[in-house]
C-alpha cells in the first residue's frame, strides 16, 4: 500500500465513534481518499423488543431513519471542518457482517472505528464491534482513542521480525507519509527462565541476553533498510512485549502505534495475538492494527 484511496468509518453515532470519525476524515483529506460513513442496525434486538414490548413493525425503521439523520448530520460537519464530503450509509444486519460486505464492495484500504469505554470493562472487552472486526480483519483497523488535533507526528511500530514486521512498516508510512517513525523490537532470551532454576551464574546471563540484542540489533538494521526506512530511530530492549511496548509508548510520545495481528497460523485466523491485545486495551494512543 502506497496510499489510501477509499477510508469506511464505521460508527454507531457515540462520541468515540465521531473522534473516529474526525480522524478518518483528516486522513482522508490528507491523502486525498474517497470516505463513506456507515451505521449498521442489527434487526435482532429489535424483533425481540417487539414480543416484548409491543408489535410495532416500524420500529426497526424509524431506528434506521434516525441514525441516518445523525448520520447525515455528522457528514455535515465534517464537510464543514474538513472540506471533505463523505458518502453516508445506513443498513439493518448484523454488524460484523455488514461492515465487512461494504469493506468487500468498496475495496476499502482502512478501516476505522472508535474505541470504546474507559473503565474495567474496556479491558475484558475493547467494544463488541471493534472485536468481532480484529477477529475477521478484512483490511487494516484504525481504533481511535484521542480526539484528533492535528496530523499524526509520531509512529511506533513494534517488530518481531515476521513477514506481518514489513507489512506494518509500509502502512505506517502510508498512512502517515510526514511523521516519525520509530522501530521496536523487545527481545526475550529463551531459556532464560530454565537458565535461573540451574543456577548459571549472573553474568553468564548478561553474556546471553548481549548476544542476543546483538543479533536483534543487526536484523532490525537490516529490516529498516529493506522497508526503505534505514534512517528511522531503532530501539532494542529486553522485557515483556506487551508491557515495554506501552512503556516506549509513553516515553517517546507516540501519538499513534501501528502493530501487526500477530501469528500466521489458522489459530490466529480466530485470535487476535496476546500482545496486539494487550496494547489495544491498554495503550493511550490510537492503534492501527495491519493484517
Amino acid at each position: 500500500m502506497t496510499s489510501l484511496n477509499h477510508v469506511l468509518v464505521a460508527t454507531d453515532l457515540s462520541t468515540p465513534a465521531r473522534n473516529a470519525a474526525e480522524r478518518a476524515a483528516l486522513l482522508s483529506k490528507a491523502q486525498q481518499a474517497a470516505l463513506d460513513l456507515l451505521y449498521v442496525a442489527n434487526p435482532a434486538p429489535f424483533e425481540r423488543l417487539k414480543q416484548v414490548v409491543a408489535p410495532d413493525e416500524a420500529l426497526l425503521t424509524r431506528v434506521l431513519e434516525t441514525a441516518g439523520e445523525k448520520l447525515h448530520a455528522l457528514a455535515a460537519m465534517l464537510f464543514a471542518r474538513y472540506a471533505i464530503a463523505p458518502g453516508v450509509q445506513v443498513a439493518p444486519g448484523t454488524v460484523a457482517t455488514e461492515i465487512t460486505r461494504v469493506v468487500q464492495d468498496k475495496r476499502t484500504d482502512l478501516l476505522v472505528c472508535g474505541a470504546k469505554g474507559q473503565n474495567l470493562a474496556r479491558r475484558l472487552l475493547l467494544g463488541s464491534t471493534v472485536q468481532r472486526m480484529l477477529n475477521r480483519m478484512p483490511c487494516p483497523l484504525l481504533v481511535v482513542k484521542q480526539a484528533p488535533r492535528d496530523a499524526y507526528r509520531r509512529l511506533l511500530v513494534p517488530v518481531d521480525f515476521s513477514p506481518s514486521s514489513l507489512r506494518a512498516i509500509e502502512l505506517a508510512k502510508a498512512i502517515a507519509p510526514q511523521a516519525e517513525i520509530i522501530l521496536l523490537h523487545v527481545y526475550e532470551a529463551p531459556f532464560e527462565s530454565s537458565m535461573r532454576f540451574a543456577h548459571i551464574d549472573q553474568d553468564t546471563l548478561t553474556h546471553y541476553r548481549n548476544v542476543i540484542k546483538k543479533d536483534a540489533v543487526e536484523q532490525l538494521a537490516a529490516l529498516s533498510q529493506a522497508a526503505g526506512v534505514a534512517d528511522a530511530r531503532q530501539i532494542v530492549v529486553h522485557g515483556d512485549p506487551s508491557w515495554r511496548i506501552l512503556e516506549q509508548e509513553q516515553e517517546l510520545d507516540c501519538d499513534l502505534i501501528v502493530i501487526g495481528k500477530q501469528g500466521e497460523s489458522v489459530l490466529e485466523e480466530l485470535l487476535i495475538g496476546s500482545v496486539t491485545k494487550h496494547v489495544l486495551n491498554e495503550s493511550r494512543c490510537d492503534v492501527l492494527v495491519s493484517l
